[in-house]
């Protein structure tokens, strides 16, 4: 896809892109992006997508938005305890240390793949 215009971004009838598509901000009242429905409590539930938003760029590929109706969309699942418990696992297993089994106390480094004191034991040594 080349660079297009914002009057080449109107194509209500989807003719151009295959589903109707509208410019950046211009979407009619009922439709939303995922974090618009989100905003509001809600989700895409399974729907398909309906329209898509386009903002052009110059000399790059436009953003896409794609969007949903908002009375087909469901309400947010609510978080359990259960949820809430795993997810708090999850995040101690990402703050452990593979090398002194401690918690850093922060998200460990993929680059580094242990803390920032088992990678670099003389710096801290000289601190």
């Amino acid at each position: 896809m080349t660079s297009l215009t914002f009057a080449q971004c109107f194509d209500p009838d989807g003719a151009r892109f295959g589903i109707p598509t509208y410019p950046w901000r211009l979407a009619p009242e009922g439709l939303a992006t995922r974090r618009q429905l989100r905003a509001d409590g809600l989700r895409p539930g399974g729907q398909p997508i309906v329209a898509q938003l386009l903002r052009p760029r110059f000399r790059r590929e436009p953003l896409v938005a794609y969007l949903y109706r908002v009375d087909l969309a469901k309400s947010v699942r609510p978080m359990t305890s259960r949820k809430w418990g795993a997810l708090a696992l999850a995040m101690l297993a990402r703050r452990t240390c593979p090398q002194c089994s401690t918690d850093a106390g922060y998200v460990i480094p993929a680059s580094l793949g242990m803390c920032v004191s088992c990678a670099y034991p003389e710096e801290q040594r000289a601190a």
